[in-house]
């Protein structure tokens, strides 16, 4: 029986890997990595799928698009016992600097369609978010180009010293130590 799920969210298909937008499920595929080899597909859910920790936590990655991505938790949630506060969503926020990362527990959608998407599906937004800054181009037409362009080199710089501050308290993430992981993670 799971404890935990670990969802990062994405648009399908190699054209978007590396892009800002895809910046939770590229973070996610990369953390697995020190957990198990690779994510198998389940067709029933739309996602690829992985387990770790002795099989108690669940890692996903919708295989649909991003503004879909309520349809696989959707089916996640009835599929499982798992209770949605111990769902851990990584996705991109426009709203934090490049390389800031938030720990939120609920929350509205903050006008991200995979968040609003997920909140329509389910009807909840009591999920742990792990919000990894990509900054806003400034104005709000730009946006849709913006979040689907890759980093910089400058960025990338920023994007791995985030991840490697992720990485150092993960394990609390997992181990429900969230106050302790938000006190590391919120502080310069």
């Amino acid at each position: 029986m799971y404890k935990l799920c670990i969802i990062g969210l994405g648009n399908p298909g190699s054209k978007y890997n590396n892009t800002r937008h895809n910046i939770g499920k590229d973070w996610l595929k990369n953390l697995s990595t020190q957990f198990f080899d690779k994510f198998n597909e389940k067709t029933k859910l739309e996602a690829k799928i992985g387990e770790s920790h002795s099989s108690e936590v669940l890692w996903l990655i919708p295989t649909n698009y991003m503004n879909e991505s309520g349809r696989t938790i959707s089916k996640l949630l009835k599929s499982t016992s798992l209770k949605s506060n111990k769902i851990i969503i990584f996705h991109d926020d426009l709203d934090l600097k490049i390389g800031d990362i938030r720990i939120k527990e609920g929350g509205g959608h903050g006008g991200h369609n995979g968040l609003r998407d997920i909140l329509n599906k389910t009807g909840t937004n009591n999920y742990i978010r792990i919000r990894i800054g990509i900054g806003h181009p400034g104005l709000k037409k730009d946006v849709t180009n913006w979040v689907l362009t890759k980093f910089s080199p400058k960025e990338k710089k920023f994007i791995a010293q985030a991840y490697k501050k992720f990485n150092e308290v993960f394990d609390m993430i997992c181990n429900n130590q969230i106050d302790q992981a938000q006190k590391i993670l919120h502080s310069k």
